[in-house]
């Protein structure tokens, strides 16, 4: 995983709890979280050629389900 500078790391946390409203809890809070790390670890993986095309996915799914 790269390293992020620890500003943009900051400033996303703040702007991830800024959004959330006044009643929001502290799983609130950590689901926001952990799915702005899984875009960000799906984006990197896109951006390493790291990808599966539709159709290799679907066939893929198919097989695993024994139909």
């Amino acid at each position: 995983m790269p390293e992020t500078p620890t500003s943009n790391i900051r400033s996303e946390a703040h702007r991830i709890i800024d959004g959330l409203p006044d009643e929001a809890t502290w799983d609130d809070v950590t689901y926001r979280i952990y799915v702005c790390q899984c875009i960000d670890a799906g984006i990197r993986d896109a951006d390493a050629g790291k990808v599966v095309e539709v159709d290799e996915v679907r066939q893929r799914l198919e097989y695993s389900r024994g139909d």
